[in-house]
């Protein structure tokens, strides 16, 4: 007795195997290639080509993306396509470019997903065409301020360090001139010092004069023609000269006659003075 129960069990793989075989986009001469995408910097939006060519001797072909590139760091804002016609080895090839409009909106090393399209097939059941999966690199908005900043403070040090040299070499030539007046000063005081015994003594007390004037134009940084010390002694710019201002006014106006010894006490004093030491 049989079992109105029992369900008869089918093979079906033997109806798999009657069903026709779906081909490859490569066997139906169907290809999908990736364009480049050059550096790029976060902000940027730029278009991302992906192609989809086949014999155009075939029937035409319906191609239709089905996700989108948003993935890390990168945001898909627009979508287009351009259908073109060339001859490639003598063939007519068909192809359709869709153009992803992408905006970069991280650094460092980001990665366009692999993109899927489908053909719509007679059989039922599409075909499945895959992209590669692309790395691009994104590196941060170039800022020129930090290198302006450091090119403007280099030349500032770079103008400094002349400006001090400038100024060492300056302040170095000054004291050299200052330490050669001294000397010189020094040098013509020691020979008028040689000359206290045999020199005649008003003739002797006008050069003293003339060398106490140089002491003092070098003091006042002003021309020795104009140095008058009674003027300077009565406006209480010069002290200690009062002394030798008399002997000098008197040795111009008369003859001042003076023995050795006053006369290289004169020396001494001259030479305190002026701050000149006989070595």
């Amino acid at each position: 007795m049989n079992d109105s129960s029992q369900v008869d069990l089918v093979d079906t793989s033997s109806i798999l195997d009657t069903l026709p075989k779906m081909p490859t986009p490569e066997e139906l001469g169907i290809s999908i290639s990736a364009g480049e995408v050059k550096s790029l910097t976060v902000g940027d939006t730029f278009e991302f080509p992906i192609t989809v060519s086949w014999n155009a001797q075939g029937a035409a072909l319906l191609v239709v993306p089905t996700n989108s590139v948003n993935a890390k760091g990168l945001t898909q804002v627009g979508l287009s396509q351009v259908s073109s016609r060339a001859f490639k080895d003598g063939k007519e090839i068909s192809s359709i470019t869709f153009n992803y409009k992408i905006v970069a909106q991280d650094t460092g090393s980001l990665h366009i997903p692999t993109l899927r399209f489908e053909i719509p097939t007679s059989m039922g059941q599409p075909l499945e065409l895959r992209s590669e999966n692309v790395d691009i690199s994104v590196s941060e908005v170039f800022n020129p301020m930090p290198f302006v900043v450091g090119f403007i403070v280099a030349l500032c040090l770079i103008f400094a360090g002349v400006w001090r040299i400038k100024r060492r070499q300056k302040t170095q030539r000054a004291f050299d001139e200052m330490n050669n007046a001294k000397l010189e000063l020094k040098n013509e005081m020691l020979v008028l010092k040689q000359r206290i015994n045999s020199a005649d003594s008003r003739a002797w007390l006008l050069e003293l004069e003339a060398i106490c004037k140089k002491f003092i134009a070098q003091a006042f940084a002003i021309d020795v023609a104009k140095v008058n010390l009674e003027t300077m002694i009565k406006e209480g710019k010069i002290k200690g000269f009062e002394n030798l201002a008399k002997d000098f006014s008197q040795a111009r106006y008369s003859d001042c006659k003076k023995d050795h010894f006053e006369i290289r006490e004169t020396w001494k004093a001259a030479m305190n003075l002026m701050g000149i030491e006989e070595e």
